[in-house]
């Protein structure tokens, strides 16, 4: 029997909201595990271990079912999908998106309370799940990616792409601390009307411009080789421009070389297949202006 969450109904059980005990000082993203491939942790890189439960909405998770498919990982680690909208109660299976295929929670507080009893912290996506030892080692967006990157070329298909080689990580990690509050966390201010929007909006359009001159003489971030930093950078413009369609800000065509390189991607299939428009409200036209614009073939 599959097991379904009953509807979002925020009348009985709430907004969602993170609690925490006043003397909890443990990081918000609490569970920090790690892969490895030279057992330097108790997570080996191994075939049908690893499961990752994911969001179509989220940006932070598309990075690690990006990686999933890019790195040649699509048979060796599982990924599922919440449904878009939540409750007090926190992210949940529906039959709109889908079951729990490995577990058959109907919550995904549950993979967390059968983690650790009583959990009250922070429920997110994406979340790493061992099926060995039967709980969540990870849901620290930060390290996720990074490890399914690097740590599992022996459980990877032929079909991998080094996302981060050894001698590009400085420049990957670089990227990271400049786009991460730039653009990564900007882009929802940035279309918004709250008190923040206009610094918020400033400061993207300073990153949008810088990146746009970079691409000038560069196919993708760093040379002509899809990286991790391109995955991260990504997931943040195609939100962005389906926000700015709804809000009227400035779409990302108005940088163009950033809009050429963003619907290159989106022609490599595992952008495209990764990414769900509607669920972050991207409308059929800006699906359309993605669509039209990725004519460009994206070398493995």
């Amino acid at each position: 029997m599959t097991t379904f969450a009953s509807p979002v109904d925020t009348d009985t059980y709430g907004e969602y909201a993170i609690t925490r005990r006043p003397d909890d000082d443990r990081p918000l993203y609490r569970f920090t595990g790690r892969i490895s491939d030279d057992d330097s942790t108790p997570y080996p890189a191994e075939a049908g271990r690893y499961h990752v439960y994911a969001g179509l909405f989220c940006p932070w998770a598309q990075r690690v079912t990006l990686t999933v498919e890019l790195a040649g990982l699509r048979d060796s680690v599982s990924v599922s999908y919440v449904d878009n909208a939540r409750d007090g109660r926190g992210w949940a299976f529906r039959e709109a998106i889908g079951p729990d295929p490995v577990n058959d929670f109907a919550l995904l507080r549950d993979a967390y309370e059968a983690t650790e009893p009583g959990f009250d912290g922070h429920i997110s996506v994406p979340t790493l799940w061992d099926r060995t030892s039967g709980r969540v080692i990870s849901n620290d967006f930060a390290t996720i990616d990074r490890d399914l990157a690097s740590r599992t070329a022996g459980i990877a298909g032929p079909d991998r792409i080094e996302l981060y080689p050894a001698e590009k990580r400085a420049e990957i990690d670089r990227l990271e601390e400049w786009l991460r509050p730039t653009v990564n966390s900007t882009v929802g201010s940035a279309t918004g009307s709250g008190p923040d929007a206009a610094q918020a909006s400033a400061t993207l359009q300073t990153a949008l411009a810088a990146l746009d001159e970079r691409l000038t003489g560069s196919r993708f971030l760093i040379d002509d080789q899809v990286t991790l930093a391109d995955v991260r950078l990504w997931v943040s413009l195609v939100r962005y421009d389906a926000a700015a369609a709804r809000s009227g800000a400035p779409r990302l065509a108005e940088h163009p070389h950033v809009w050429r390189y963003a619907r290159e991607l989106y022609a490599l299939p595992a952008f495209a297949g990764t990414t769900d428009f509607p669920s972050f409200g991207g409308t059929d036209a800006v699906a359309e202006d993605w669509r039209s614009g990725a004519e460009h073939g994206v070398p493995a």
